[in-house]
């Protein structure tokens, strides 16, 4: 398959990119500043020109998502719309304008978060974002069929333990690659409209 992943250079995207071109898949990477394709997706006209670039393609991925940390006593309305912009809106538009670029049974797989279901201190933004991901998933996947959608949950990443590891008492980490691996069953299999939990 052809596969545009977004994102593809932090943690969870090396680790997804990995395990795709592992399994034979071709990888169009996009970031912000590497990558196959440099485009800040948060823009609307960049991700219109990164499909016109792109060409046709089997598959969407995205493993970015930007969202700050802070008490809500100290969070701003500006906070909380640069979350919404960051990992909300980024990902809308990625499959609002991709249904054009992506084959008639191809897929879209997002990424939310463990945080709207076990929220953390610091943590009120993302799990705003996160379940919005989650439902915007759920409904878009009665309107695109039969092309699919899905998104993936994390939890805390076992790599990124010893910096945020203190915000997560108790918690049992995940291995990345564990992460990367959901991406590959979103991708490569049948399902549609689920959010598949990583803990």
């Amino acid at each position: 398959m052809k596969i545009l992943l977004v994102g593809a250079t932090g943690r969870l995207g090396t680790a997804v990119g990995e395990a795709l071109t592992g399994r034979g898949h071709q990888v169009v990477t996009v970031g912000r500043t590497a990558g196959d394709i440099r485009a800040d997706v948060a823009d609307p006209e960049e991700t219109a020109r990164v499909f016109a670039q792109v060409g046709d393609l089997d598959a969407v991925a995205s493993a970015a998502g930007d969202v700050p940390y802070k008490r809500i006593a100290d969070m701003t309305p500006e906070d909380y719309l640069r979350a919404y912009r960051g990992k909300v809106a980024t990902q809308v538009e990625l499959v609002r304008q991709g249904t054009r670029h992506v084959a008639e049974r191809g897929s879209f797989t997002l990424i939310s978060g463990v945080l709207n279901r076990d929220p953390i201190v610091t943590g009120s933004a993302a799990a705003m974002v996160n379940g919005a991901v989650d439902s915007f998933v759920r409904a878009a996947a009665i309107e695109i069929a039969p092309q699919r959608i899905n998104a993936v949950s994390p939890t805390v990443f076992t790599e990124s333990m010893a910096a945020y590891g203190d915000l997560f008492p108790g918690v049992t980490p995940v291995d990345v690659d564990v992460a990367a691996a959901a991406y590959v069953r979103s991708i490569e299999g049948a399902e549609t409209g689920q959010v598949f939990l990583v803990q």
